[in-house]
This record gives structure tokens, sequence and C-alpha cells, in this order.
């Protein structure tokens, strides 16, 4: 039962039978292996598969069968995959003594080159010679097994090769039109035969007495799978949504993942009740052996329509505040929802249909004409509904502006973009099958439908996985994370679908199995092939010593630097620096230790090199100068530098670049180049201490002797003011306005020189008060060349007729600032 099962699959899957193959040929005997070859074999081990006699029997006969060109293509693909479980092993036979060879090697080379003068010790000589032997005795059952791969190998795409040119050849014969009318006659004909010998065979069956007695020692049975199976059908998706409701009024968290799963019961029971009835009807015996093969295939066909109103449902909810229904009105998402359940059910008609005319031997050219008006209905079915898709909803007023219409969201394009390429799929493939075409019809429209089943059942994985992973990411604290958790698993489904959908566009399984192992097999880098294998364990290493070297820098930076004398820019230099050379260090032991040789690549590496020195001279002088501030450190982590007009702390020292924030608290990120070549003023370099200048002005008149003592006791008042050297006060001379004096004191730390400045200046206006000295300001004469026009009514009588115009100051001079104004 199985087996007929598994052939009516594969007979649903051709919509359209392509015209009958060519016999197959029985293959020629099995030609001896060459001398050579044999010779060659005998030195190696028996267990060897490379001189397997049925390895050779199995490539000669291929080469006969390919020779000869009549082999069919199920013959073909036998041999293929037994070709391919060889090939297999001969891959595997390909790292048979590497240890071994590898030490060889080792002693050869450690015996040096033969000298050039020929002197050399007949002991040394010997040795060279034996190992050399010993080396090529090695090696030869890898050289034989790479040649008997490289056979197989090539077998294998020869036969990939005629199975490809006879699928292209199929989808561009023609059949026939079905519009032809000479066709109709002939299918009429054969389709009454398969009628009248469907009913013979079940006139046959029910006139049999063993037919009888098997229905009524069965019939319990057959009543109970009846009575379940119409129960599940019927009863079963409202059931599961009965118990979506229930769970949905909890509002408990995870709701989302028990909702999902739940409404696989939509899915699940409908089609246990219809493999149920398949059953139950089989156990009747009522039918005949390709009437029971088509039985047994209900639930194949029966499972369309089945999973398109349930994806339907799931992708288009009938609820406006779902979180799927997206900008869709409710009416557009219903319409959705019917074409994709009407798609269902042309789809699983069509395939019943061409089951059971495959059974009976229908002709291509009478199962075109058969099949024209469900094929019709099919892409008519997905042309309304790429129409559909490709409407693009309403967009809301209140994000719309006059200057920037609302933007369209990215999935209603992809769904328009998706339209219409269902639109032209649609009226392609109906073209085709009109003009006689029915393989290239098949071959694009039944790829299309199974395509979009597999992008809802994407959507629908990837949005559970997303609200699983977003139970134990619910915190606010791991909301980014989890958003870069489920992109990544995102991501990760749709690689795992893609070997889906090539099987579903005409790949085939040993297709896939030869990409599988050309992954495997990895790629060459200079002579150094690089595997999948080679490339974990480089990650693995790298990220394991880049841990490590994690570990150190915060050990450093945390128990053992603090412990010692050096300041904040020492400890940050060794940091920094025991962080390049881990990551150095790290990355060869990570080359090393997953067996890749880059001497291959020295002369392309210097010439690379070279090139990207000169693309990226930038970088690389800003990369050395960063090396250059981290040694030497002329500005460290802490300081407080000025340099371009730019003064502020340095917070960070990267590779590339300085990051200063400024005393208004932004960041400014310096090249490390310019630190280099330009002028730094760095104010904190060693130590604190820093000099204020504090300037201050007095009015003419008043004893300069007196004003140095005060300012002076001012000074020397302030405690972060030091004494050794003492402050000193400068009388810088005569001002327009005043008489210059400044107040220049070493501070204890520069970082409070604005406080202190703040304090000595609040200490000089107190004293200067009580001593009567008096700090003058600047004194402006104003000069008003029209002072009439002050004088109120004075320019509406001057011109009483004129209509109130703006002030024309084309030739006035500003008005003063009340700043500037004298008292």
């Amino acid at each position: 039962m199985m087996t007929r099962l598994l052939t009516a699959l594969a007979a649903a899957f051709l919509l359209l039978a392509a015209p009958l193959p060519a016999p197959a040929q029985e293959t020629p005997q099995v030609g001896s292996p060459q001398d050579a070859v044999d010779d060659a074999m005998t030195r190696m081990s028996p267990d060897s598969p490379v001189r397997d006699p049925d390895w050779v029997a199995l490539a000669s006969r291929t080469e006969s069968a390919l020779a000869a060109g009549r082999v069919s293509n199920q013959v073909l693909a036998d041999l293929r995959i037994q070709i391919a479980a060889w090939r297999d092993r001969f891959f595997a036979e390909l790292s048979n003594n590497a240890g071994r060879i590898a030490t060889v090697e080792a002693q050869i080379a450690a015996l040096g080159a033969p000298p050039e003068s020929g002197d050399e010790d007949v002991r040394i000589a010997d040795r060279r010679t034996a190992l050399q032997d010993q080396l090529d005795q090695l090696r030869a059952p890898v050289v034989l097994a790479e040649e008997a791969r490289a056979r197989a190998e090539g077998l294998i795409q020869e036969i990939d090769a005629i199975i490809r040119d006879r699928q292209t050849a199929e989808l561009t014969e023609r059949v026939g039109s079905p519009l032809n009318p000479s066709l109709w006659l002939k299918a009429t004909e054969e389709l009454g035969a398969a009628l009248r010998a469907t009913r013979t065979e079940f006139t046959a069956t029910l006139s049999n007495p063993v037919t009888w007695t098997r229905l009524t020692s069965n019939l319990p049975q057959i009543l109970g799978l009846t009575a379940l199976g119409l129960i599940l059908l019927t009863r079963g998706s409202r059931w599961s949504g009965r118990l979506q409701q229930a769970f949905d009024a909890r509002n408990r968290r995870g709701r989302d993942v028990i909702d999902a799963l739940l409404s696989l019961g939509h899915v699940l029971l409908p089609l246990v009740g219809l493999l149920m009835l398949s059953f139950a009807l089989t156990a009747t015996g009522l039918f005949g052996r390709r009437t029971e093969l088509l039985i047994q295939t209900l639930a194949v066909f029966g499972a369309f329509p089945v999973i398109g109103r349930w994806m339907a449902a799931q992708l288009l909810p009938d609820a406006d505040d779902h979180r799927r229904a997206g900008s869709l009105p409710a009416a557009e998402r219903a319409r959705l929802r019917r074409l994709f359940v009407n798609l269902g059910w042309s789809l699983a008609v069509q395939t019943a249909l061409i089951i059971w005319l495959n059974l009976n031997g229908i002709a291509v050219e009478s199962r075109v004409v058969v099949l024209l008006p469900l094929s019709l209905v099919l892409a008519l079915v997905l042309f309304r509904l790429g129409r559909t898709l490709r409407h693009t909803p309403a967009v809301d007023e209140s994000d719309t502006t006059e200057d920037a219409p609302a933007p369209r969201p990215y999935r209603e394009t992809i769904s328009a973009l998706v339209g219409q390429v269902l639109m032209l799929v649609a009226v392609g493939a109906t073209i085709a099958y009109l003009l006689g075409f029915p393989a290239a019809y098949g071959s694009a429209l039944l790829p299309t439908v199974l395509t979009l089943y597999l992008l809802g059942a994407l959507m629908l994985v990837v949005d559970f996985v997303q609200n699983v992973i977003s139970i134990f990411t619910a915190s606010d604290e791991a909301e980014t994370e989890g958003g870069l958790i489920q992109a990544l698993a995102g991501a990760a489904l749709v690689v795992a679908a893609l070997p889906v959908l090539a099987l579903i566009w005409g790949w085939r399984s040993t297709d896939l199995a030869n990409l599988w192992l050309r992954f495997r097999e990895g790629f060459t880098l200079g002579d150094t092939r690089i595997s999948p294998s080679d490339f974990l364990t480089l990650v693995v290493v790298f990220v394991i010593g880049y841990t490590v070297v994690r570990l150190i820098q915060g050990a450093l930076r945390s128990s053992i630097l603090p412990k010692t004398k050096l300041d904040a820019g020492g400890q940050n230099a060794i940091i920094a620096g025991v962080g390049y050379v881990g990551f150095v260090l790290a990355a060869v032991i990570a080359i090393t230790t997953a067996g890749i040789d880059l001497s291959g690549l020295a002369i392309v590496a210097g010439a690379l090199s070279v090139g990207i020195g000169f693309g990226l001279q930038t970088v690389v002088q800003n990369f050395v100068s960063g090396i250059i501030l981290l040694i030497e450190r002329p500005i460290s982590k802490g300081d407080w530098i000025e340099m371009g007009g730019v003064m502020g702390y340095v917070r960070d020292i990267s590779v590339r670049s300085t990051r200063i924030e400024t005393f208004d608290r932004t960041d400014v990120i310096i090249p490390n180049a310019d630190l280099i070549s330009q002028q730094v003023t760095n104010w904190t370099r060693g130590n604190t201490v820093g000099r204020l200048i504090v300037p201050v002005g007095v009015a003419y008149g008043t004893d300069t002797r007196r004003v140095e003592t005060i300012l002076s006791e001012i000074a020397r008042a302030h405690p972060m003011v030091l004494l050794r050297p003492p402050p000193a006060v400068v009388f810088q001379g005569f001002g327009a306005d005043s008489l210059d004096f400044e107040i220049r004191a070493i501070l204890r730390d520069v970082n409070w020189m604005l406080s202190v400045k703040t304090e000595l200046n609040h200490a000089i206006a107190e004293r200067f008060a009580a001593e009567g000295i008096e700090i003058p300001f600047a004194q402006r004469d104003i000069w008003l060349r029209n002072p009439e026009a002050l004088r109120p009514g004075s320019a509406q009588a001057a011109v009483p007729d004129a209509p109130p115009t703006a002030p024309d100051d084309s030739g006035a001079p500003d008005a003063p600032d009340p700043e500037e104004a004298p008292e």
C-alpha cells in the first residue's frame, strides 16, 4: 500500500505528463579495467574502495550506457545514486594516511635538499631515498582515490547534463493545442473508455463473493472510521476555534505561541479525518486497484484546501485589531481568504483528476483536452489572487502632508510585486497551455502555487519562532538583544527553506546533495583548501582567544594595574596594547590551528597591502598615530587639552581617533594624525598645577599702589592659590577707560580655574566697594541726527495726509544697545 501511495504522490506532482520516454535499452556488459590501473591497485590495501570490482563494473557500465544514449531517466537516476555513494567513499579516502604523510614530509624536510655539488654523506642520501619511496607509497592510495573521485564526478556531471537536456526538450515540446477540434473526439473516446473500464472494474468487484465477505468482516471498523472521519472533517476546525477563544480570553503571557499551536488543529484534525475516510473506503474492498489507489491519496490532494484555508485564516484574520491585519481593509482580507481557499480546491480537484487519468493510461493529447477547464480555472484564480495582492490599500490621510505623502509600507510593496508576478505567471502559463505546451504550463503554474504555500508557511513559522523568543526577552533590558535574536532566527529559517524552494522549482534531491558535497569540500585559497570544518575551527579558536584576551584586559583593569603606581593614562595604554597584541595572536593561533597555509598568498597579500596602503593612507596614518599616542602618551585619558579652538577632556583614545568631551558635554572626534602633527595644549599633563590670569580695571585717579596691595591680599587669601611661587599683580598699562591690572596666580588644580576666577572676582568687587575704589565702564555719546522726530505728534503735523509707512533706516545709525547707554 505504501508503494502505491508513493507512486500516486509522484504522479500528482507531475501536473501534466510529458511525452512517453524512449524505451530503456539493456546496458552493455562490464568492460575490463585498464592494465595500468589494475597494476596500481594491486599495490593498495584490500579494503580500499578504489580497487573494489563493484566500482570498476559500475563505472564501466555507466560509461557504456552514456555512450549508447538510449537509457531512460529512471535508469540514469539509479546509476547516479550508486555513483554518488562511491564518490563519497572516495572523498573520505582522500584523508587516508594524512598524519603519516605529514610525518614523512617533515622527515624529508629535516634532511634538507641534496647539495648541488653532489658531495653528500651516503647515509643521508640513502635515508632521503628511502623516505621518498615511503612517501610515494603512502601517497599512492590518495592519488588513486582522487583519480577515482574525479572519474565518479565526471560521470555524475554527464548524467546530470543528459537529464537536464531531456527536461528542457520536454518543456519545449508541443503536443497539440486543446483548442484543436481534431483532438476532442479522441479525448472523448479515451475518456469514455476509461469510465467504462472503471465501471467494469467496480462491477466485477461487486460480483465477487470475497468482496462481501471482506465487507462484512470489516463493517465495524469501516463504520467507526467513517463516523470519526466525518466528525473530525466537519467539526474539528470548529473545536480548534473554540479552544483558541478559551485561551485568548485568559490573556496570559505567551498567548500568541499557544494560539499558534492550537491553530494547528484546523489542519491536523481535518487531515486525520480524511485519512480515516480513506482507510474506511479502502477497507470496504468495493473498488478496483486503480480506484483504490486514488482513494489512498485522498489526504494528499485534500490537504491543499485544508492547508489553504488555515493559512488564509492565520495570515488574513477577520479582526481589524489583530497584529497581522496590517493596513488591508476587512473586505480585501475576506476576498484574499476566499481566493486562497479556491486556489486550494482548484489544485486539489486537478490533482485528483491527473492521478485518475494517469492510472487509466490516457494519452497526453487527450489529457490536455480533458484538463483544459480545470487548468483555465486554476490560472484564473491565480490571476485574481495576484490582482488583489497588487491592489494598494488606501493611505491614512493623517499620515499624509501636502509636501510629503505618506511612504508606502515595505510589506505592501512586496505584496504588490508578488501580485504582479502571479498575474504574469497566470497569463503566460495559460497562453502556453492553449498553444499546446502543457509541460511548460505545469512547470510554471504548479511551482508558483506551491511557492505561495511555502511562503505562507514560512511567514507563520518565523512569526511563531519570534514569539517564542519574545517570551524569554520580554524585559526592557533584553529588548534590543531579543530583536537581534529574532532577526537572526528569521534569517536562519529563510535559509533553511531554500532547499525546499529549489525542489519545488525543479531541482532534484541529487542536485542538492551534490551542492552540499561541494560545500563540504570547501574552496581553494592559494594552495590551501578551506573546508567548512576548517572555517568552523578558525571561528571557534578565534572566539576563544578573543574571550581570553578580554578576560586578561578585565583583570588588568580591575585588579592588577590599580595596585601599581601607573597613572590612568599608562594603565589605559597597557590595556589597549594587550588588546591589540592579543587580537593578532588569537588570529594567528586560529589560522594555525585550522591548518590554513597562507604562504602561497604572500605575493598576492604583498601587492594587496601596497594597494591598500595607497588607498587608505589616511586610515593607516591615523592608526600609526594612535599607536604613537599610546606609547609616548603625550596625552592620556582624562587630560584637559586644547587644540584648534576645541577644549575639553580626553575620554577615549582608539586606534583611529580620539574622543574629547567639551565643557558643554558634546563629543568631538579628532583624528589621531592631527594630535601628532598639530599643536596641542595639555593643561593637566603630569600634574594639575596651572596659572590663572584675572584682569581688573580701576578708574583713573585711583592710587595704583593701593590697588596692587589689595589685589595681592585677595589672591594670597584664596586656598587654591599656591604661595610658592607667590601670586603676582601686574600693572598692565593705561587703557581707554581704566587703569588695567592683572592677577597672575598658580593654582593647585587647574580644573578649578573657572571657579577660582569667579570667587576672586566676587572678592575684588566686595573689597573695592569697601575701599571706595571705582570700577569704570565705557561711556559713549549718542548723536541724534533728527531729534524732532522724538517729539509726540511732530511727524503727523509735518505730513498730515501722508499714510503711515515703515520708517526708512537705510541711512540712520543703529539704535544704541541698552547696556552701552550712559547713566
